[in-house]
């Protein structure tokens, strides 16, 4: 009759909680970067616009919250704003995950600012050239930056976004703070559950190297595919 070992079991619960907080890392990631990357786009064209109070909206919105550490982000988001909240609405959110909503909140605001820099330095790249074409073909202004400016201007600047996308992988870690059960939050449980801090820590230690290494690379690839000549 085989003999039941209680530590395999508990070696797969461990095993278990990295697997769910590198999946929620993951998740995390993908979602912030959504709704990120449209965030970034409507500041880089505010900071872009002729209309100066489009420009001066734009720019408070991007120092108002880049100089602001995500670790306060964080905190006023999961702790000051469902206060704010009216009571039905706080309670929606205290039964859906308010700890993953909350940094998904702070991480999108936190990394669209930064990508809305990499955006507008984009915009810049494009030549007036090709926005007289699009006029002088009788594209309106919205036609114009839908479909003539803002494919360029991201093209240009899909290395730098890359880059921020690494930023952002490597800041869902600070979500632990929160009680947000990602990657480094459930090394410590697992460190907590077993002391078994050199496997738990080099198991998130690796993941957060593989991804980004990974993101590096498709940032090499596609520079090597698509490399930035001068306008």
């Amino acid at each position: 009759m085989p003999v039941f070992d209680p530590g395999i079991l508990q070696s797969g619960q461990y095993h278990d909680w990295l697997v769910q907080g590198l999946v929620l890392s993951l998740q995390l990631t993908a979602a912030s970067f959504v709704l990120a990357l449209p965030l970034g786009a409507v500041l880089a064209l505010m900071r872009s616009a002729q209309a100066a109070p489009l420009r001066a909206a734009g720019a408070s919105v991007v120092e108002a919250v880049r100089n602001v550490p995500l670790l306060a982000h964080l905190l006023f988001w999961y702790f000051a704003f469902p206060e704010l909240l009216p009571e039905a609405a706080r309670e929606f959110l205290y039964a859906h995950n308010p700890e993953a909503v909350c940094a998904v909140i702070a991480l999108s605001l936190y990394s669209g600012v930064h990508m809305a820099e990499d955006i507008r330095s984009g915009i810049r790249a494009v030549p007036p050239s090709q926005l007289e074409a699009a006029r002088s073909l009788g594209l309106g202004r919205l036609a114009t930056v839908r479909l003539v400016l803002l494919p360029q201007a991201l093209r240009a600047a899909v290395p730098p976004l890359l880059s921020q996308t690494v930023n952002l992988w490597k800041d869902t870690s600070v979500a632990t703070v929160i009680g947000a059960a990602e990657m480094m939050y459930q090394a410590a449980r697992v460190e907590t559950a077993s002391f078994r801090s050199a496997e738990a820590f080099t198991f998130a230690t690796l993941a957060y190297l593989t991804v980004s290494l990974l993101i590096s690379l498709a940032a090499h690839l596609y520079q090597r595919r698509y490399p930035v000549r001068p306008a």
